[in-house]
């Protein structure tokens, strides 16, 4: 590991008056002049903010129950009757409980006229797993347009009529399809994006679907299935995921195009989703255990055809500078900002105000407490920055929790401020759940706090927020929310957001999800991507090493999305020799780099 040896001064820490009774933190002795460099520690964001992490790995529906399911129509009797979706405001998605239904706005640059209806299963055991895939699907659609998202069992004659394209996420086998949406899905023109299960339903009210579509389905394949071809380019796809993929009989090429390519351990290969008309049918639901180089960004590419198909190539790429505090070296960062504004490399910068080590574990048993007005060189070197072409954001108040080891030691920039998380015996992150104080007024306070040292540093006021770790609570995100708008991160994501019922918090049913391109997600606030993840040299926390070569494979990977962007992010202390690799590996892929700020 690295040693770090930031510029120190001997000023009293300031904490005002209005925050003392709203925040809870321990003001530990003013830093001495003659202490040591401290020990940089790869910090949990390491662990978890990167393309492999954890959260990313929802899990794949159960294996189905049938392998050639029994073609017919499932039916609870009576479909339930379902109010008008609510109307929707700017930045924040509206949800009658009542009804489970939710609705959002577009993503910037997206299209005011265009509208996607997405409809999800929510019954049995996994009714939990379908609200997740529904989430992702209305985060990832947003970027087009509005959405409306509700149960598919509250489905309505003639519903799709009022939208532009229908996504319908099958991932309860056999749920109850109101008969409605089956004829509706027939008869419509409008594009049909029907993904893994209950098909057969599907076929089952055509009385010649075979010779309308030009194939049918066979059966569930569940063969191990690894990768994933898609326009040229190779997806990965996770050995875990044992639900299996439908395969297809194709009786006339004319009618049915494969979309994507499954390829078998032993070679041989079977259509991933065909495209007949205005339906296309998935074999899978694409959400599950994903990764920066994952067949998810053929999912997100085949969006484009159904809700923006005249959207012309084009491939951005951004950078962001990771985990920058008062303890900072100011020449690592005058040198990253020298190098990307000679490339021409706009950039933004993740920075918290406060810097803590209440147990002097960096510090030889000495508490440490400062901000970033006593740390003037580092200010400078901020501004410096910004002179450079790169933009601030908030990246937290102190970036740890207390003096409490969440997930490692306390110290700044290695810990979670938001969320709880230990390291279990096998040396892996894991998730806890939300803070114990976890309320608005704590995630305001923590704001406010950090705003404080802003502008007390001489420093403008940041408009984007990072949480430690991209982790926080629902309630978090939604606060987030009011007081910013916009985050720069992979969020986690939680049942019970999308249908306004209780949300669950519990870490089996979060799931975390990265973008290829800008979302405004199900908590309102735009989200700019960050997806192919950050250079690791050594492995660490059951994570292995991540460099420059493994950055822009994944960039290439991300070349799928006809108009998506390859992001990362980077921690100065390593230097220029990595992110020199980096910026101008993905540049040779045909990126250009542009600032946050062009995609919000």
């Amino acid at each position: 590991m690295r040693r770090r040896s930031p510029v120190r001064r001997t000023i009293a820490v300031v904490v005002t008056a209005a925050l003392a009774g709203a925040i809870t933190l321990t003001v530990g002795a003013a830093p001495s002049a003659a202490a040591p460099g401290r020990q940089h520690h790869r910090g949990a964001g390491d662990a978890v903010e990167r393309e492999d992490a954890s959260q990313s790995k929802i899990p794949s529906p159960p294996r189905p129950a049938q392998l050639v399911p029994t073609e017919r129509v499932v039916t609870t009797g009576q479909t339930k009757a379902r109010s008008s979706a609510p109307a929707v405001t700017r930045a924040a998605v509206t949800t009658n409980a009542a009804t489970k239904t939710s609705s959002g706005t577009a993503a910037p640059g997206g299209n005011a006229a265009t509208k996607t209806l997405v409809l999800y299963d929510n019954t049995g055991p996994y009714s939990w797993l379908g609200e997740d895939y529904g989430m992702m699907a209305t985060n990832l659609v947003s970027h087009f347009g509005a959405w409306t998202a509700h149960p598919v069992g509250s489905y309505t004659a003639g519903e799709l009529n009022g939208y532009t394209a229908v996504v319908y996420v099958g991932s309860t086998y056999d749920e109850p399809i109101p008969v409605a949406f089956l004829d509706d899905v027939l008869a419509t023109s409008k594009p049909v994006v029907w993904m893994y299960d209950n098909i057969w339903q599907l076929t089952a009210r055509s009385a010649d679907f075979a010779t309308k579509y030009g194939y049918t389905w066979k059966g569930f394949d569940v063969s191990s299935v690894a990768r994933v071809g898609y326009k040229g380019t190779t997806l990965t796809r996770d050995a875990r995921n044992a639900g299996g993929i439908m395969d297809y009989a194709i009786y006339d090429t004319t009618k049915a195009v494969s979309v994507g390519t499954a390829v078998r351990a032993d070679g041989t290969t079977f259509p991933w989703g065909v495209r007949s008309g205005n339906l296309t049918y998935l074999g899978e639901i694409p959400f599950s255990y994903i990764s920066s180089n994952d067949r998810y960004l053929a999912f997100s590419d085949l969006l484009f055809d159904a809700l923006a198909p005249r959207t012309a190539e084009r491939h951005r790429a951004l950078v962001r500078i990771e985990d920058v505090g008062p303890d900072s070296d100011p020449a690592e960062l005058r040198a990253i900002a020298d190098y990307l504004s000679s490339k021409r490399v706009p950039f933004t910068v993740a920075v918290y105000s406060r810097y803590r080590d209440p147990k002097g574990v960096n510090n030889e048993g000495k508490a440490e407490d400062y901000t970033l007005r006593q740390k003037p060189l580092v200010v400078s070197a901020l501004k410096y920055m910004q002179q450079k072409g790169g933009t601030l954001l908030m990246h937290g108040y102190t970036h740890q929790l207390d003096a409490l080891n969440n997930p490692y030691d306390g110290v700044s920039a290695n810990d979670f401020e938001f969320f709880r998380a230990h390291v279990d015996a096998n040396d892996a992150v894991i998730y806890d759940g939300p803070v114990k104080n976890d309320s608005a007024l704590n995630v305001t306070a923590r704001v406010t706090a950090a705003r404080a040292d802003w502008l007390l540093a001489g420093l403008s006021q940041p408009t984007v927020f990072e949480p430690p770790h991209y982790a926080a609570s629902a309630l978090d995100y939604k606060t987030i929310n009011s007081l910013f708008g916009v985050r720069y991160d992979r969020g986690l994501y939680f049942p019970g957001v999308l249908s306004g019922g209780t949300v669950d918090n519990s870490t089996a049913h979060m799931v975390g999800q990265f973008f290829p391109y800008t979302v405004r997600d199900v908590y309102g606030s735009t989200v700019i991507p960050e997806n192919i993840g950050n250079i690791e040299p050594e492995p660490f926390n059951q994570h292995p090493a991540v460099l420059p070569a493994d950055l822009v494979a994944n960039a290439k990977a991300n070349l799928a999305v006809r108009d998506g962007v390859a992001s990362f992010f980077y921690h100065p202390y390593l230097g220029t020799s990595y992110l020199k690799q980096t910026v101008e590996g993905i540049q040779g892929l045909g990126y250009t780099f542009v600032s946050a700020a062009a995609m919000s």
